[in-house]
């Protein structure tokens, strides 16, 4: 059987490094001529010269910010900002919003975002039947997964989130392979047939995805007979790294190019360092150049034991800013401060996100003039209308909250 999803992955490190080079320049010059933005961030820009990792730590690193206030500005006309190469029509089959909103194109090609890769790794064979528990609505995630499973060969159930007893009744009469989405949802579907008695041993592995997956839940899953591998996708620039079976880290995809940065910064830190991941993908769609996506990780020495002979880093190791993801979406200081605008008589909040990882809960400490259980009730309601998730919510009197700048604090657990 083969063990590797192609030929790439066991390519010589000095020929990809050679090859990736080669299509930088090329992408960039590409970004240059078909993204309004990327024409405009990379102004004067020589795109042959930025054929070295040096050449390309030299550019502007662009963040999902500036997506952001680029889509905002331009919405009107431009709903992805100027950054997408597609065009509507043949070439781009879907739009999604994720959260802020932040719009991506799905481009009308096979496995768009090369999620195939990590599935193969996770054990995914041709023929098998891929539970997909990721949101269908809105969002991109399941067309992430599902887009992968079919370049595999799979066959694709598309569960979306919610409705667990529902969820276990299909389980347990299509008898799937394989799942794929997020880590707290599988423990929730774990839990509840075991309470209930639904009969879903037919699943044995999955890939998950959207919150991190420390090795104790990976320990957790296996005791209960699921092999579990980590995917690290995005939906603006696809897979970027992924689990394999020697549990070594995450092998970067062989479509991106990534550095780690100093956090705040451009500047590339020492291999081994802790750091920003920033991503340049070789997607020609939607060609982000320099993308920071405020993950923090490391470049972990050596290859892969499985025979990939790709860069590994450590995996998800927290954010370089304060923006966070809470059972699978990301939550922005912005969104705290919206919640609180709406209430005159808040002072101040702070969001602590706590927990262990796949039971994560959230509470919104408020400094507000004012008590009551209405005001709870509605400042509540604002939380999930503005985040899409639940909240707990604490009042307390002006003053009570440190002066120390943080909007999100992230407490939970990641051992």
């Amino acid at each position: 059987m083969n063990e590797h999803f192609d030929a790439l992955e066991t390519r010589p490190p000095a020929q990809r490094e050679a090859e990736h080079m080669a299509a930088l320049a090329r992408q960039v010059a590409h970004a240059q001529a078909s993204s309004p933005a990327f024409a405009e961030i990379l102004r004067g820009v020589d795109a042959a010269a930025v054929n070295s990792r040096a050449a390309l730590a030299q550019l502007p690193v662009t963040r999902k910010s500036a997506l952001l206030e680029r889509q905002r500005a331009q919405v009107a006309r431009d709903a992805f900002g100027g950054f997408s190469a597609l065009v509507r029509g043949p070439q781009m089959s879907r739009i999604f919003a994720s959260p802020g909103p932040i719009y991506e194109p799905e481009g009308a090609v096979r496995d768009y975002w090369r999620t195939g890769r990590a599935l193969f790794a996770a054990g995914f064979r041709a023929g098998e039947l891929v539970h997909n528990a990721f949101s269908y609505h809105m969002t991109p995630g399941a067309f992430i997964l599902e887009a992968g499973a079919h370049a595999v060969g799979c066959t694709v159930f598309p569960a979306g989130t919610g409705q667990t007893e529902q969820q276990l009744q299909a389980v347990a009469e299509l008898r799937p392979d394989a799942y794929t989405g997020t880590p707290s949802f599988l423990r929730i579907l774990i839990e509840k047939a075991a309470e209930t008695g639904a009969d879903i041993g037919s699943l044995r592995k999955a890939s998950v995805g959207g919150e991190a997956c420390p090795p104790s839940l990976t320990a957790w899953f296996a005791e209960r007979g699921v092999t579990v591998y980590q995917t690290y996708a995005t939906a603006d620039l696809g897979l970027v790294a992924y689990e394999t079976a020697a549990r070594e880290g995450l092998v970067l995809d062989e479509g991106v190019i990534v550095e780690i940065v100093r956090p705040g910064t451009g500047e590339p830190v020492p291999d081994g360092e802790v750091g920003e991941l920033v991503v340049t993908t070789l997607n020609p769609g939607y060609p982000l150049i320099r993308f920071g996506t405020g993950d923090l990780s490391a470049v972990l020495p050596g290859a892969c034991p499985t025979g990939r002979t790709a860069p590994r880093i450590k995996g998800w190791m927290g954010r370089a800013d304060q923006t966070t993801k809470v059972r699978g979406m990301f939550v922005h200081p912005g969104q705290v401060a919206d919640v609180a605008r709406r209430f005159p008589q808040v002072r101040k909040a702070r969001l602590v996100v706590s927990g262990e990882m796949a039971n994560d809960r959230m509470c919104l400490r408020v400094e507000s003039t004012e008590h009551g259980e209405a005001l709870r009730e509605a400042i509540a309601h604002a939380v999930r209308d503005v985040t899409k998730l639940r909240s707990d919510v604490e009042l307390l009197a002006p003053g009570s909250l440190p002066n120390d700048g943080k909007v999100i604090e992230d407490a939970r657990s990641y051992q």
